[in-house]
């Protein structure tokens, strides 16, 4: 069967030849559920925004939550660096911020005469950028090559950040009074931006009854640990995408950069990113192949933010209504 052709093919539900490089693994799409069942005991009435966080830590990238205060963007980070058992830090960025504060410093040892480098916050699993638009231009910078290379340079030296390491940054779109807005350099760095939104009453009601997420969040127990998250990441790129679902990425693409609407279309690492997007959201869907259906799914919160308009205020609301436009416009492949 060709990769094309294979675009509609369904799961097989026994151990047959498709599906058979997803359940081979050690590391199953089980264990995924697992992952969102227990950060969903905390986050509420979400599952999509869960699902999503889920595929950018599978598709080894970077997120960055655009939401009001109180809706959860700091508990859905704590909420996944519990469920992973892997160590986390939360940064508060703020105007007085340093890089060295994020990073790390060289002090001087007198006992043994030399400078040893102090290892930042940064030197974490997952680490929360709270409110990083509260932070000058050169503190946002440091964490450029953290989240492009997985390592940092000091004083000529390059020190490895431990393995797996994701950045969940927050910011408040309301708020603008103090703040710096992300330059495009580092918007780009950011695989996926996600909104939170306001839980269902329902759901809001049985948290308010429950204790509030904060106890809940205290319950949490390890249910993947970080050597199972790395194989379901490895597990995650052996996904197939066809040629002309290649070709559909590379056409949205394209219409951005043909566009009037767009002072700034999508970058070569947007167009990267979305394909590594979706072979992650199929694995998760429990799937070893891609279908139109996740690249339609992923185009807005992965391409949002990383395109400017001509006209309007720029707000990432008017960027995804200008994706939804281009996907409309876009043929699908068949």
């Amino acid at each position: 069967m060709s990769s094309e052709l294979s675009l509609a093919a369904p799961l097989a539900d026994d151990a047959g030849v498709r599906g058979a490089t997803v359940r081979d693994a050690g590391v199953t799409p089980a264990a995924i559920r697992r992952l969102e069942r227990s950060v969903a005991r905390v986050i509420r009435g979400k599952d999509e925004v869960i699902r999503l966080a889920v595929v950018a830590l599978l598709a080894e990238g970077h997120v960055l939550i655009e939401d009001v205060p109180g809706v959860g963007k700091t508990t859905l980070a704590q909420a996944f660096a519990k469920s992973l058992g892997l160590t986390f830090q939360r940064i508060q960025f703020t105007s007085d911020l340093l890089p060295s504060d994020i990073i790390g410093v060289s002090l001087f040892n007198q006992q043994r005469q030399e400078f040893e480098f102090v290892r930042g916050p940064l030197f974490a699993n997952v680490v929360l950028a709270d409110e990083i638009n509260r932070a000058t231009p050169k503190t946002q910078s440091a964490l450029l090559e953290a989240m492009s290379e997985g390592r940092v340079s000091v004083e000529r030296h390059r020190y490895v950040l431990p393995q797996p390491f994701v950045v969940l940054a927050t910011q408040n779109p309301v708020e603008y009074l103090g703040t710096f807005p992300l330059p495009e350099s580092q918007l780009d760095r950011f695989l996926m931006a996600l909104n939170m939104g306001y839980p269902p009453r329902d759901e809001e009601r049985a948290l308010l009854t429950s204790g509030g997420a904060v106890r809940e969040l205290e319950r949490l127990e390890p249910v993947l640990d970080g050597d199972e998250l790395m194989a379901l990441q490895a597990r995650s790129r052996q996904v197939k995408v066809a040629g002309k679902l290649v070709d559909y990425m590379l056409d949205l693409a394209a219409a951005t950069r043909r566009s009037a609407e767009f002072a700034l279309p999508v970058s070569t690492r947007g167009a990267e990113n979305l394909y590594r997007s979706v072979q992650a959201l199929a694995y998760c869907e429990g799937r070893d192949y891609a279908v139109p259906d996740d690249v339609q799914r992923l185009a807005q919160p992965v391409l949002g933010h990383r395109v400017a308009l001509k006209r309007g205020d720029g707000g990432m609301d008017e960027t995804r209504d200008a994706i939804r436009r281009v996907l409309a416009a876009t043929p699908v492949p068949l």
